[in-house]
């Protein structure tokens, strides 16, 4: 089984080494050469792509792969992978899933209602927007070669060394608080089980919210971090807008609680860490 990753960050490279470990032969792109060479390195064969011109050896493997996961930022021009890889996306003779990482920002604002994947898009952002546009692509893509096409909207990442004990410790953590507002976040230990279970149950045209299950207020988190670690969380400090980038401050201009349902039922996924108290407390004990 070959699985093509292309755009190998955080959460990609984590779905690399769990689809590894179940014995997939796992080939990612980079942006640079010395990235490239660094994880070919440590054991996952990585090649570079820009979005541009295309290898001799990219495109064999994507000729060869029976999955492939896209994990690269739109630009203003839309998808690159789909600019340039898509004809050999459609030739390839064993390829049967596509997952593409989107993002829960595409919903916009809902007022801290609750909603899923049959909920209104009305994204709020240039960025949401082009991420919209995008999935809408893929999807189309799917519908029109029948390839079976898989979009997987993350919510808030954290992980082993992105998450607010480490944010504590370096003294950058925050207790922002606005009446009223949550963010659903995901562990990348579930975002790589939810592809996992997905590559098992591929369905052309599946939409996936990929979330915890306790949108909760992002002052609460802190709080509990703290408490973990031993140590005083920051004083409370009223949300201020003019405080923060614009890129900060338009999260918290977007409230809503978003389900996980679809992932749990339709593919039997049991999300390993079903809110943060869970891999908070993981985190901490493993030093993370």
């Amino acid at each position: 089984m070959k699985l093509v990753i292309l755009g190998l960050g955080y959460s990609a490279g984590f779905f690399a080494r769990a689809a590894i470990v179940q014995g997939w032969q796992v080939t990612g792109t980079v942006r640079s050469a010395d990235k490239a060479a660094k994880l070919s390195g440590e054991g996952i064969p990585t090649l570079v792509f820009g979005g541009f011109a295309v290898s001799s050896r990219l495109s064999a493997a994507i000729t060869e792969a029976d999955a492939v996961l896209v994990s690269v930022q739109p630009g203003e021009d839309g998808d690159p992978v789909l600019a340039t890889l898509s004809a050999q996306l459609e030739a390839a003779p064993n390829l049967r899933w596509i997952g593409y990482l989107s993002t829960i920002g595409v919903y916009g604002d809902h007022g801290g209602a609750w909603i899923d994947e049959t909920a209104e898009t009305r994204p709020g952002y240039a960025r949401s927007k082009l991420r919209l546009e995008t999935d809408e692509a893929w999807l189309a893509f799917g519908r029109r070669t029948g390839k079976a096409v898989q979009i997987f909207r993350l919510s808030g990442i954290y992980g082993p060394g992105r998450n607010a004990i480490v944010n504590l410790r370096e003294g950058t953590a925050r207790r922002l608080v606005k009446l009223g507002q949550v963010f659903n976040r995901i562990h990348v230990a579930d975002i790589a089980g939810v592809l996992l279970a997905s590559l098992a149950r591929p369905r052309n045209g599946a939409v996936y919210n990929v979330t915890d299950d306790e949108p909760a207020p992002p002052q609460d988190v802190v709080t509990f971090a703290a408490g973990l670690i031993g140590v005083e969380p920051p004083p409370e400090q009223p949300y201020d807008a003019s405080k923060l980038s614009p890129m900060a401050a338009s999260f918290y201009g977007e409230n809503k609680r978003v389900s996980n349902a679809l992932a749990k039922r339709e593919l039997g996924y049991a999300f390993r860490y079903p809110s943060y108290r869970e891999a908070l407390t993981a985190l901490a004990e493993s030093g993370e």
